[in-house]
C-alpha cells in the first residue's frame, strides 16, 4: 500500500468530476513570451453505483397467496444495499516536478495556449473545447416512495372488519370490484361511461391506484435509492489484491479497513511502460529535453474484484509508466503557418499536430 494513495468519499446529489474549465494564455512580451503549465500525473477515479433497498410488509402479507396468488410477498421489514456499476475514470492532476515555463522566440507572431485550471496543457495556437465529463454528474435516483398503509382506500366495511383475517378478505374483494370495474369502463358496459376521452383515462388512473393501494397491503413495497462512491487511486508501481473499499449488504460501501464488509481488490499490472533509467542515462535525457514538454504515458491492465468476481475489466493509461519527450521550439516560430498542437489534459500525451 505504500504506493497507493487512497481517498473515499460518499456523493450524494453533488457535481463529480465536473465540466473541465479552460483558461487561454497568450506568450506576449509582457510575460516575456513564455507560457507555465504543468504535466498531470495519473490519478484513477473508481466510481462504485450503491442501491439502497428498504422493504416494507403490509400487514396481510400473510394472506397474498390465498386472496391474490402472490407466492413472494415482502414479509418482513429490512433494509439492504446492492453493489452495481464499477466505472473508472482517467484523471489527471497537475504534478508539481513537471512544470515547465516554455519561452518562445521573440517579435514572431504570439502563440498561445489553452490550459485548465490546474494549468494542465490543451492545446498550442489552437482552440480548444473540453469533452464533457464520464461522470459529469451524480444522479440520485429515489423510486417506490409510496407507503405501505394508504388509509384513503380503506372503506368502512374494510374499516369495521374485526380481525385481520376478515380485514384482508374485505380488501381482496375491493381490489377485484377495482378491476371489474376498469374491465367495465375499457369495454363500454358500465352504466356511467366518461363523457370523454380524458375523462376515462382520469377515472382509469384514480382505479389504478386505488387497486395499487390495496395490493400492497398484501405485497408490501420496496423503495430504491442510489447513490455514487468515488475511490481515487494514485497509481505508481504494480497492484495486486490492494483493498479500495469494503461492501455490506447491511451497511453499503465501509471503509476498507472495516471488517464488516466484503473487501473489494484492485490488481493494477503494467503492459507497457518506458526503460527504467540508470540515474546517469536519466540526468542525460532530463537535459536533452527542450521545447514543449509532453507526456508518453505507459499502459496497465486493470481489474476490480469481489468474491472472486471481476466487477471490471480494462486498460487504461498510466503517466506514471511512461517517459517525458519534447517539441522543438522552431516549430512554431513559422508565422505564415504556425504549428498548432492539441493535447490529453488527462495525460499530456500529444492528440493531434496540425501544420
Amino acid at each position: 500500500m505504500k504506493n497507493l494513495i487512497i481517498v473515499l468519499c460518499l456523493l450524494i446529489s453533488l457535481p463529480a468530476l465536473a465540466q473541465t474549465k479552460v483558461t487561454k494564455k497568450v506568450a506576449t512580451k509582457s510575460n516575456n513570451f513564455g507560457i507555465t503549465y504543468s504535466l498531470p500525473k495519473t490519478t484513477l477515479i473508481v466510481n462504485a453505483e450503491v442501491t439502497k433497498v428498504t422493504c416494507k410488509a403490509g400487514p396481510y402479507y400473510r394472506y397474498a397467496e390465498k386472496y391474490l396468488g402472490v407466492k413472494n410477498p415482502v414479509a418482513e421489514d429490512k433494509v439492504y444495499y446492492q453493489l452495481g456499476k464499477i466505472t473508472l475514470i482517467n484523471k489527471g492532476i497537475p504534478d508539481p516536478e513537471n512544470t515547465y515555463i516554455v519561452e518562445f522566440k521573440s517579435g514572431t507572431v504570439a502563440p498561445y495556449a489553452f490550459l485548465t485550471e490546474e494549468g494542465l496543457l490543451c492545446s498550442i495556437n489552437a482552440d480548444y473545447t473540453p469533452p464533457a465529463s464520464e461522470l459529469e454528474t451524480v444522479r440520485k435516483d429515489k423510486t417506490g416512495s409510496a407507503k405501505v398503509e394508504d388509509i384513503s382506500v380503506f372503506s368502512e366495511e374494510l374499516l369495521m372488519a374485526g380481525s385481520t383475517a376478515k380485514q384482508a378478505e374485505v380488501a381482496a374483494k375491493q381490489i377485484y370490484r377495482i378491476r371489474e370495474s376498469r374491465m367495465n369502463i375499457l369495454t363500454g358496459e358500465a352504466d356511467n361511461l366518461p363523457p370523454d376521452g380524458e375523462a376515462m383515462k382520469l377515472v382509469i388512473e384514480q382505479l389504478e391506484n386505488q387497486e395499487k393501494a390495496l395490493t400492497n397491503l398484501f405485497t408490501g413495497i420496496c423503495s430504491k435509492e442510489t447513490d455514487y462512491y468515488d475511490v481515487t487511486v494514485e497509481p505508481n508501481d504494480n497492484m495486486e489484491k490492494d483493498v479500495l473499499f469494503r461492501f455490506s449488504e447491511l451497511l453499503g460501501i465501509v471503509p476498507a479497513d472495516d471488517l464488516g464488509g466484503t473487501p473489494v481488490y484492485m490488481n493494477l499490472k503494467a503492459i507497457e511502460r518506458a526503460p527504467v533509467l540508470d540515474a546517469k542515462e536519466a540526468e542525460k535525457k532530463e537535459k536533452s529535453l527542450k521545447g514543449i514538454i509532453y507526456n508518453v504515458p505507459g499502459k496497465a491492465s486493470v481489474e476490480i474484484v469481489m468474491n472472486k468476481n471481476a466487477l471490471f475489466r480494462g486498460e487504461v493509461q498510466i503517466v506514471q509508466f511512461g517517459s517525458r519527450e519534447g517539441l522543438a521550439p522552431v516549430m512554431f516560430e513559422d508565422k505564415k503557418a504556425p504549428v498548432k498542437v492539441l493535447f490529453y489534459p488527462e495525460t499530456g500525451a500529444i492528440k493531434q499536430i496540425i501544420q
